[in-house]
């Protein structure tokens, strides 16, 4: 009968203890989340803003709607592409889903790209 009376004082005794265990279940799974999910998300933001920052003119660009084109200017939040000959479209930056840097560019881009690597590597 005494064991009865007092299991309320030995479940009280082990409240602090079985506290912990939901808190870092919960700790645990926010972590998982910020990792698998939002790091991941908040990186692609970037680079997807870092490509639509970098188109220049004579870029060969595909628009979220699938239209590719080629780029004649660019002013500050639209793109003009060149469709064919004198066919001309205006886009906001944000359409663009695609930059293919022209072979010219490209080829700068890539080996400025190794001098950094180089320096880095220095530098350590």
């Amino acid at each position: 009968m005494n064991l009865l009376l007092n299991l309320p004082l030995i479940q009280a005794a082990g409240g602090i203890a079985g506290m912990s265990t939901p808190i870092v279940t919960f700790a645990l799974v926010i972590g998982i989340f910020y990792f698998l999910i939002i790091r991941p998300q908040n990186k692609k933001q970037k680079e997807t803003k870092a490509m639509i920052e970098s188109v220049e003119k004579g870029d060969k660009v595909t628009t979220i709607g699938g239209l590719r084109g080629s780029v004649d200017s660019v002013k500050d939040g639209v793109v003009t592409i060149r469709v064919y000959n004198d066919i001309k479209l205006e886009f906001n930056k944000s359409a663009v889903s695609e930059v293919v840097k022209d072979k010219k560019n490209q080829k700068i881009a890539e080996i400025s790209e190794e001098t950094d690597k180089k320096s880095k590597k220095k530098d350590k």
